[in-house]
């Protein structure tokens, strides 16, 4: 198959570093994997989630490294080998060398595998010799994770992809997106920056929430694991405020800063206890309207 559609993708990119021409070939790699299990049945089990399905699907404006997906019945036999054959083999038609380890183990929830190439900045026109150097060629890697039990209460839709041909894409719905950011926000043991930037990304497009999937999420992980508890509006913003008001925000804009272009970097320097305070009362007001409504 002809390299040109991939050629014409990078080329959108306009990458003016070799920072945001590796971040480009990765996008076109993952954007390839999801095309790839389009073809197979996968997404009649599976949905997509997490910052990159936000980042491709949705315009998300932070680059996002894995592919998070969560089954949509629980199913912990669910065995992933077939699936990364398949992926490696739509790969080999645009002349790639995927490799991939599967990482699963079966005692274990959530099944894991590492995809790597070191081939795509070798097929393509790359402005940047780093990337695809004879010597010690950019390997790219895409870790790729599925939850085999996932909570209670998810729900889906059908988005469409284009690149690098015509396929369907199951991924959560936005509410549940959220509700699974802010379990991460809520019972994440450490300051991840991305966490937030994404939470901004909910208020600022008005996103209400799934409390269902929360109260499923946060019942089968983290300090509330397995109590009976039912999670209102009034519980989670009560609990978003002492978080919020527990964040080291410097140390939250040290780790979003490598996954945002150059001119997004200013926006960072709100970030404090009362900006994001301020966030949690417009999210307030749009949950209580959407309640309403």
């Amino acid at each position: 198959m002809s390299t040109k559609i991939l050629q014409d993708r990078l080329d959108t990119y306009n990458a003016q570093t070799s920072w945001e021409e590796e971040i480009a070939l990765k996008e076109i790699l993952q954007e390839i994997i999801l095309a790839a299990l389009g073809r197979t049945d996968f997404f009649k089990y599976a949905a997509f989630q997490g910052g990159t399905a936000l980042r491709i699907l949705y315009s998300l404006e932070r680059f996002s490294e894995d592919l998070d997906f969560i089954l949509q019945q629980e199913e912990k036999s669910f065995a992933i080998t077939s699936y990364l054959q398949a992926i490696q083999l739509e790969c080999t038609s645009y002349g790639m060398s995927l490799e991939f380890q599967d990482r699963s183990k079966a005692d274990q929830a959530v099944k894991k595998a590492f995809l790597k190439d070191n081939s795509l900045g070798k097929i393509l026109h790359i402005k940047h010799p780093s990337i695809s150097s004879p010597s010690t060629p950019k390997k790219l890697r895409i870790k790729l994770e599925i939850d085999t039990n996932p909570p209670a209460g998810s729900h889906t839709e059908i988005k469409y992809l284009n690149f690098p041909f015509a396929s369907a894409v199951t991924m959560q719905n936005l509410p549940s997106l959220f509700a699974g950011k802010s379990h991460a926000l809520l019972c994440r043991e450490y300051v991840k920056g991305r966490d937030w930037y994404d939470f901004l990304w909910y208020v600022v497009r008005k996103t209400s929430l799934n409390f269902e999937f929360l109260t499923q999420a946060c019942r089968q992980q983290g300090p509330w694991k397995h109590q009976t508890m039912v999670i209102t509006q009034e519980w989670y913003l009560h609990e978003m405020k002492k978080k919020i008001e527990s964040i080291n925000w410097q140390e939250a804009q040290q780790d979003v800063m490598p996954f945002l272009r150059a001119h997004h970097l200013k926006s960072l320097e709100l970030w404090s206890t009362d900006f994001f305070l301020d966030a949690l009362q417009k999210l307030e007001q749009i949950l209580s309207e959407k309640s309403v409504s």
